[in-house]
């Protein structure tokens, strides 16, 4: 394996990197026994001292076991990133991980005398599960790229989806899979090492002899076929074995985020240009950086006197580096990339545009005006038409607001990138508002809806702020600006994750409002949410000549005269106040952004301007018909919109997805 010589960033990054874990590995052993007792209690430990077993038993097997961790993911994300040629793929992105949760929730609530012979092989089928499907879903499409990831999102969100309706049901059963589905390193024996490391050296070393076939993935299909590359076969052996250590991973440790996107990230933008190189400090880097998180988490943990998930924090060494490194390295020019294929091309747009506006409208009448109360089924007329509009009609109005706003957010951005994964919680404008809202909750203890709301709007305008002073310094570039986003958001949401999982029964108000609810809008808010809607898509519409141009790539736009940096800095202003007027209104919607615009492909909506429309009224018409379930489904309980449009829209993309082969 000739690979050039790394460069001297990429040794110094790693370098201090371990420092850093060293000495903060160093302060917490020196909690747990004497420095004099360091190397007996290493080889050979006095059973009666309990200082020396919890070093030999505890402290070094959750030491090794973040490194071997660490490693594993980052070499999955290597791999993901490399095979679907989407550096925002991640060990998440097939929904192991999603799966994992799901199958030990629905076993502990439903059969949890099974969790008495371990978690791991439970957790180890779900997660596979939720693979096997994604396969059946991308097979027609020989696992291109694209479909892969979309489906792989698909049932992410779903199994997701699930699992969290079943946290909010049934919160006081899944507390202690809440921690451990955040990433619990804490250890008893060395079974996790000697589970981990044999599977971590099967995969890199499966890794190490696919390079060559694995480097042809990174170019584009018709140039790898041209090299004799059988491409099925490759994904499918590349997939396997990514999809296979990170399995092991989240069996064994629960779910441990952001390393597997950010190690690889962090890396290549060091200086490790080839595959070769970026496996290799890849998995280095990522176990140096779960490390040093890990032992940050002991410290803090003991301080506090609660147990903290490293899953949930692991953004706090890692964002950091991310942000610094985008805009000082040299990016080389992404091309354009393939967009979700349409099922239908449309000569005229117009009458489905106004069709799916008709139905928006139509869906807020239905969804004010008929409903379940305490005597049943009703329409909302004569003596009730008062009460109910005063009740229903704010959070209808809300929920039209901020599905069309997101959905709009969702169609600027992918347009603004060409990438199919971009989303506005990308921005890190969704997690500003979030860490906005638990200062004000756990911080300033604001529980009314007006203290709440305004502590997620400075949260999300403070996120805004520093988007676009970050963006800006380099050039906004699409592919830098989604890198900051998902940094920021990254360090954002660690935070937000560190609080939920501290025990404070506040946390179930933090759950509430991240799923979505719509519960305790008042007119005011959603007279506010319509108008902003109105005034800022109608903006973004004016931009719908950028839109067409842009996605074919800059060269050809700066050759027709468009301002690559001006086009790029109003498109990115317009999505991210969308995104943080929308997020602030009902949390962080991010699935309607995400999928709005491709059911609008889907449908034929592919010139800009019709597609911008079109999925604003149909990211209104599903958060409409979320918020109206689940203020029915289980009444007088309610269920929050977001996870019911979640619910919703993922079988109805799924079907319309299978009514045709995708690209």
């Amino acid at each position: 394996m000739a690979e050039a010589v790394p460069s001297s960033r990429l040794i110094v990054l790693s370098l201090a990197t371990g420092a850093v874990a060293l000495g903060l590995g160093l302060v917490t052993l020196s909690r747990q026994s004497p420095a004099a007792l360091w190397l007996q209690a290493f080889l050979s430990p006095d059973g009666q001292d309990i200082s020396q077993l919890l070093v030999q038993f505890s402290w070094l097997p959750r030491l090794v076991t973040s490194l071997l961790a660490g490693a594993a993911l980052a070499l999955a994300g290597t791999l993901f990133q490399q095979i679907l040629r989407n550096p925002l793929a991640s060990p998440t992105t097939l929904g192991v991980a999603a799966g994992a949760n799901l199958a030990l929730a629905a076993t502990t609530l439903a059969a949890p005398h099974l969790l008495d012979q371990g978690r791991e092989a439970i957790a180890l089928a779900g997660g596979l599960a939720a693979v096997a499907l994604v396969f059946a879903l991308s097979r027609r499409s020989g696992l291109s790229p694209v479909t892969t990831i979309l489906n792989g999102l698909l049932v992410s969100l779903y199994a997701g989806a699930i699992g969290a309706m079943l946290f909010l049901l049934k919160d006081r059963y899944l507390v202690s899979l809440f921690i451990w589905g955040n990433g619990a390193l804490e250890q008893q024996d060395w079974s996790a090492v000697s589970l981990l490391a044999p599977r971590l050296v099967l995969a890199m070393a499966a890794a190490i002899l696919m390079i060559r076939p694995l480097t042809l993935l990174g170019l584009d299909d018709a140039s790898a076929r041209g090299l004799g590359l059988t491409l099925t076969m490759a994904r499918l052996a590349g997939l396997v074995i990514a999809v296979a250590i990170t399995a092991s991973v989240v069996s064994t440790v629960g779910v441990i985020g952001f390393v597997g996107l950010a190690a690889p990230a962090i890396v290549g933008l060091a200086g490790a240009r080839r595959f070769g190189q970026r496996l290799i400090w890849a998995s280095v880097f990522g176990a140096l950086l779960l490390c040093a998180t890990d032992q940050m988490v002991i410290i803090l943990g003991d301080e506090l006197g609660t147990t903290i998930p490293t899953g949930a924090v692991t953004a706090l060494f890692g964002a950091p580096l991310l942000i610094w490194l985008v805009p000082r390295v040299r990016l080389a020019p992404e091309p354009p990339r393939a967009e979700i294929g349409a099922g239908l091309r449309l000569a005229r747009s117009g009458p489905l545009v106004l069709g799916l506006v008709a139905l928006a409208v139509i869906g807020l009448a239905v969804s004010t005006g008929f409903g379940r109360g305490m005597d049943g089924w009703s329409l909302g007329l004569g003596r009730n038409a008062d009460l109910m509009l005063a009740w229903r009609l704010p959070r209808a109005g809300a929920a039209l607001a901020a599905g069309m706003m997101l959905a709009a957010a969702g169609v600027l951005i992918q347009r603004l990138t060409g990438n199919v994964m971009a989303s506005p919680e990308m921005l890190g404008i969704s997690a500003g508002a979030a860490l906005g809202f638990v200062v004000g909750l756990f911080g300033l203890g604001l529980t009314g809806r007006g203290g709440q709301f305004a502590a997620a709007a400075l949260g999300a305008g403070v996120a805004l702020a520093v988007i676009l002073a970050l963006a800006r310094r380099a050039q906004f570039s699409p592919e830098r600006t989604l890198l900051t986003g998902v940094a920021l958001g990254g360090l954002f949401d660690a935070v937000v994750a560190a609080a939920a999982a501290a025990g404070d029964p506040r946390a179930a108000l933090l759950a509430v409002w991240l799923s979505g609810s719509t519960y305790g809008i008042d007119g005011a808010t959603a007279g506010l949410a319509l108008g902003s809607a109105i005034v800022l898509i109608a903006a973004a519409a004016l931009t719908a000549r950028w839109l067409a141009i842009l996605p074919i790539g800059p060269v050809f736009a700066q050759s027709i005269g468009v301002g690559i940096k001006d086009s790029r800095f109003a498109l990115l202003v317009f999505a991210a106040l969308l995104t943080s007027a929308g997020s602030m209104i009902v949390g962080t919607l991010s699935f309607v952004g995400l999928m709005a615009p491709h059911l609008a492909r889907r449908l034929g909506l592919e010139r800009a301007l019709p597609h911008l429309i079109g999925s604003a009224a149909l990211g209104g018409l599903i958060m409409l018909s979320a918020d109206w379930l689940g203020r029915v489904a289980l009444f007088p309980r309610q269920l929050p919109a977001g996870l019911v449009a979640t619910l919703i829209g993922v079988p109805l993309l799924f079907w319309f997805l299978s009514r045709r082969k995708a690209v």
